[in-house]
């Protein structure tokens, strides 16, 4: 059986933020989605990664043709770059609706400066926020929202203390905005995702993250490995779709098992 058999989403429209890096998670979340027959947004930041959104958008072309997905460069941490988003994704595709928002933010914070302890707080929180907010009114009933966080939530990670506490705030506004947009008539669902180890740029070969690694594949249980993107990707897959509507407010681990420290 393939993994989009029975989750297909002919129509949708989503948008996947952080979604501008070939390898990385954001990445696949946007393949799969577009696979199952969304229509699909990526989005990025970087001047650096101009040239990897395009690598992106060029394979999910190949895979399901063109006038399917859509790049757009803002920051969603910041008004402006939320309205842009969704600006954007409308006109892109024509529609009057947004189905799916995929809110993908990476990195591992191995210093505590204060630009990075709010950055990590802006992407964790701030543009989440901001990004509902703004897309809120073209959410359909039983729309979607997927964040994705990590387990190092809920693990006290020493190695990254910041990014930790970031992910761990985003596991609480997943809770607690489950009620508000459930509850409001359309029926939205929000649902953290939180994988462990992926080998992404968010992994990167240094000492202290290869050790932080180590200890969390020892910590597996399905299978000694890392996970891989396309992981991650199939378990959002299975939460935007009908078939996960009476799942919402929770944190999903999908790590192979690994479940606390």
């Amino acid at each position: 059986m393939s993994a989009t058999e029975g989750l297909s989403l002919p129509n949708k429209v989503a948008i996947i933020t952080g979604s501008g890096r070939e390898n990385g998670i954001g990445a696949a979340i946007a393949l799969t989605l577009a696979r199952a027959g969304a229509h699909v947004t990526i989005n990025y930041v970087s001047e650096s990664s101009v040239s990897r959104a395009a690598e992106v958008v060029a394979k999910i072309e190949s895979t399901v043709g063109k006038g399917r997905v859509h790049a757009v460069r803002a920051d969603v941490s910041t008004p402006k770059g939320s309205q842009k988003i969704v600006d954007e994704t409308l006109e892109a595709f024509g529609v009057d609706h947004i189905d799916i928002i995929g809110l993908v933010a990476g990195g591992t914070i191995l210093t505590s400066k204060p630009e990075d302890i709010m950055r990590s707080f802006e992407v964790a929180i701030v543009g989440p926020v901001l990004l509902l907010q703004t897309a809120y009114p073209y959410i359909p009933r039983g729309g979607r929202i997927i964040n994705i966080g990590s387990v190092a939530s809920r693990m006290g990670f020493v190695q990254m203390p910041i990014y930790a506490a970031a992910k761990a705030a985003m596991d609480q506004l997943t809770f607690t905005l489950a009620r508000e947009i459930g509850r409001d008539g359309k029926h939205i669902t929000i649902n953290t995702v939180a994988p462990g180890p992926v080998l992404t740029d968010s992994l990167p070969p240094v000492p202290e993250v290869e050790q932080a690694k180590d200890y969390l594949v020892s910590l597996t249980r399905a299978e000694e490995r890392v996970g891989t993107v396309e992981d991650i990707a199939d378990a959002v897959l299975l939460l935007t779709s009908e078939k996960s509507r009476w799942i919402t407010g929770q944190f999903i681990s999908v790590s192979g098992g690994i479940n606390g420290g």
